[in-house]
């Protein structure tokens, strides 16, 4: 979550005057020397534009008034009596921070509030308050140095999707450079910190209502992750006995909300009702029809799914459109939480909403990618649980989507009843968050950088999204892959770690560019792996292989993450730090997602498989027609009509290994022409290159 630098209410100046204006009168350059650093860091954490200060004694009070409109617009030195008490509290504070450390050097000031050295040590930092303006915006990245799964929580392989706003202490070191009075546009981007924890308390030194708050940001979480972790991750694998590689393309469509949530989420921040509360007003009725949806869907899932898959395959858009709902609504959900989490957290334990939702999502997509997947599977039932053998899994995707469709309606009836809502009045300005996005697309690095991101991804296409389903199509078990996925995920997140390390201290892109190469190498490995595949099914020596096969592959894909991510933070101009973010964000996902669809179908297109009828009628009952004469049986419908009609499918050419190797060539063709020269010369720009023309910092 973010914590952006900025007050949740705007500084009374009165306050911070007095207090400066105590000062003896020898030191009066001096004093309005911090006149001028506190407003400035304000107005540069606010995104206000920079106005000339008076120096003239003779108004204190005035020299310490902003001249800007403050980020609702209006003047904060028209500001009511509601916000005068705490905001002039906020200005004393922040004033007494920098009296305190403006005393180390100069000997003269260290009587100026005396009384107050004593709190000074205990309190938050200065700037470390909720950022309500444009919460929309720094609520959608998750940028991995703070988050040591280095997915944002997620535990699905192979795939990296930013689903939040990052703390916004990766937007600090570039706000508190720009606070230098030697600065200039001309400095190279600050590194990124690996901590942005502005206090360190454990869970259980947490006031009771933060850890309260906390464990209801888990629980929201939780419930996202649960549709989530299927949609990505667990059904497409059992669509794999339906449908064919092209169909399942088709599916790949339902998790497009994720990456496209940017375009919507100014409306969620700015539409809302005040009798219910600006964050209820869309969690409720959002998780209403999801459980609804859910339940719906159980009841339906088992036949759609055959549906999908027969006759010409139209089927499957009816199913993929289901999921697409329920991505939606989870992304939609996403937008409204990540908000709610800068205000139910205290600003100095504001951190822990990322914990929050790393632990939430993680817990919500694990339980319904890697636990569904093994008790899904008829032979890990059997196996563990069961005495007499049985043709379906413990788990069925009816049931499970039954279950948690209803507790979506309980946790809802719940919300409504023993939650309230702080009461705002603050509205957000819509369209100005949409001129902001369309500013930053004009910059010609940007667009640079958004066909880096668009093309990047293409070369590992084909492992990301064909490997586990080939592995399945040769007779990999789903108790298996769960229990490949379970191996996995610890050092995923033990090497995220090492990589949010490395990326501090490394430049970023230059990483990225290594493990760029490294990703390449992974996916012809991946290609190895599939072609080794034993005749007499799995063994334990290669079923060691494709665990070190998925971590070196989930290794390269981390870097990879993780140093763009530090990137992006680098570069955010922090005025509107978190939309220049979120927007490359959504560029990187989608980088990741549109060319699915269209490698899977290139897989059925180069595949070539016929249908050899049996030379005798095979004994006992068949499954379907017997099966007489040769056809093609690339297609998963035709492949299961054959060996129900006692025919043996053969495959004279697979599309998947042609397919793979041509998205290695292309990736390595590009990398090496544009790719990695690019990102080396924008890794090498200035800050000065990065911001908008005539903007706050551009000139």
């Amino acid at each position: 979550m973010p914590t952006t630098p900025e007050t949740a209410l705007p500084r009374a100046p009165t306050a911070s005057s007095d207090l400066l204006s105590d000062l003896p009168t020898h030191h009066e350059a001096q004093r309005h020397q911090l006149l001028e650093q506190q407003r400035r860091r304000e107005q540069a954490a606010q995104g206000l534009e920079l106005q000339p200060i008076s120096t003239s004694p003779k108004s204190p009070e005035a020299s310490t008034r902003t001249r800007g409109r403050n980020p609702r617009g209006r003047s904060e030195s028209t500001r009511g009596p509601a916000g005068t008490g705490s905001s002039a509290a906020t200005a004393a504070e922040d004033t007494r921070t920098l009296l305190h450390n403006y005393s180390d050097s100069d000997p003269d000031l260290d009587d100026v509030d005396d009384d107050d050295d004593e709190d000074d040590a205990s309190r938050a930092p200065m700037h470390s308050r909720p950022r309500p303006k444009n919460s929309h915006a720094p609520d959608r990245l998750d940028l991995a140095p703070s988050s040591p799964t280095g997915q944002n929580g997620r535990a699905t392989m192979n795939q990296h999707v930013e689903y939040r706003g990052k703390s916004s202490s990766m937007e600090s070191p570039t706000a508190n450079l720009m606070g230098r009075e030697d600065f200039s546009l001309d400095h190279e981007p600050p590194d990124t910190p690996l901590s942005p924890s502005p206090v360190n308390r454990s869970f259980y030194e947490l006031p009771i209502q933060d850890r309260r708050n906390f464990l209801l940001l888990v629980l929201l979480y939780f419930l996202q992750g649960i549709p989530m972790g299927l949609a990505t991750g667990s059904v497409p694998f059992l669509l794999k006995a339906h449908l064919s590689y092209s169909q399942i393309g088709v599916f790949s469509l339902a998790s497009y909300p994720y990456s496209l949530k940017l375009l919507w989420s100014p409306i969620v921040d700015a539409v809302w009702s005040a009798r219910v509360g600006r964050r209820k007003s869309w969690i409720m009725p959002i998780q209403m029809l999801s459980g609804f949806g859910m339940i719906w869907l159980g009841g339906r899932a088992k036949q759609m799914m055959v549906d999908a898959g027969a006759g010409d395959g139209s089927g499957v858009w009816a199913f993929t459109g289901w999921w697409f709902f329920l991505v939606f609504m989870c992304a939609t959900q996403d937008i409204a939480v990540d908000g709610w989490a800068l205000t139910l957290l205290s600003p100095q334990n504001l951190s822990y909403a990322s914990t929050a939702q790393t632990v939430g999502l993680t817990a919500g997509q694990f339980l319904s990618y890697t636990v569904f997947l093994a008790f899904n599977s008829p032979g890990f039932a059997n196996r563990w649980f069961r005495a007499t053998p049985k043709d379906y899994g413990v788990m069925t995707l009816g049931g499970y989507l039954t279950f948690w469709g209803w507790a979506y309606l309980l946790v809802t009836v719940g919300l409504a009843v023993l939650k309230r809502e702080e009461r705002t009045r603050d509205r957000e300005g819509i369209a100005e968050v949409y001129r902001v996005m369309w500013g930053i697309l004009k910059l010609k690095n940007i667009q640079t950088f958004i066909v880096v991101h668009l093309i990047a991804k293409i070369g590992f296409q084909a492992n990301d999204g064909v490997t586990n389903l080939k592995l399945l199509d040769k007779g990999f078990s789903q108790e298996d892959l769960a229990l490949t996925v379970l191996i996995d995920f610890p050092f995923e997140i033990a090497l995220g770690y090492y990589v949010g390390k490395w990326s501090s201290s490394y430049p970023p892109m230059r990483l990225w560019c290594g493990a760029f190469v490294g990703r390449l190498i992974a996916a012809l490995l991946a290609q190895g792996t599939v072609m080794i595949f034993p005749k007499d099914g799995v063994t334990q020596w290669y079923l060691l292989v494709v665990i070190a096969e998925h971590i070196f592959s989930t290794f390269t894909n981390t870097i990879m993450f993780v140093a763009v991510s530090a990137f992006h933070a680098k570069i955010a101009d922090p005025t509107i730090g978190g939309t220049y973010m979120t927007l490359l964000a959504t560029v990187s996902n989608l980088g990741g997602t549109f060319p699915r669809i269209f490698i899977l179908k290139l897989v059925d297109v180069f595949t070539v498989a016929t249908c050899i009828p049996p030379s005798t009628p095979p004994a006992g009952d068949l499954k379907g027609s017997l099966i007489t004469a040769p056809f093609s049986c690339a297609m998963e419908a035709e492949k299961h009509r054959c060996i129900d009609g006692g025919g043996a499918c053969v495959i004279q050419r697979d599309g998947y290994y042609i397919t793979n190797i041509a998205c290695v060539v292309v990736g390595a063709i590009t990398f090496w022409s544009f790719i990695g020269p690019a990102a080396l010369k924008l890794q090498a720009l200035p800050l000065r290159a990065w911001r908008q023309p005539g903007g706050a910092h551009g000139t």
